[in-house]
């Protein structure tokens, strides 16, 4: 089962005293921050959950996986997780 953007709206709405419609908001509001400090490169360090880091990755040879051809990927930048200790040990509590 995926977590969806409604799914954290109704769980936010169903914890706290906000309206559905500012419950929306405030997650629309938190994810475009996170958006934002993404695309300036910078890190995003949530304690006890973890840490999104921007990597830059070089150009590189690559190849078409339904002709077989070779081609050369351009440089770019992705986005890496690590989670932390917490979240690591809870996860493997199961």
């Amino acid at each position: 089962m995926n977590l969806t953007k409604a799914d954290l709206v109704d769980s936010i709405y169903n914890h706290t005293d906000l309206p559905k419609n500012k419950s929306a908001e405030l997650v629309e509001y938190l994810l475009e921050v996170i958006k934002k400090t993404l695309e300036n490169g910078e890190d995003i360090l949530i304690s006890g959950f973890g840490k999104f880091c921007v990597r830059e990755k070089r150009k590189r040879r690559g190849r078409n996986p339904q002709t077989g051809e070779e081609l050369m990927l351009g440089e770019r930048r992705v986005v890496t997780f690590k989670c932390s200790g917490v979240l690591r040990t809870k996860i493997n509590e199961r």
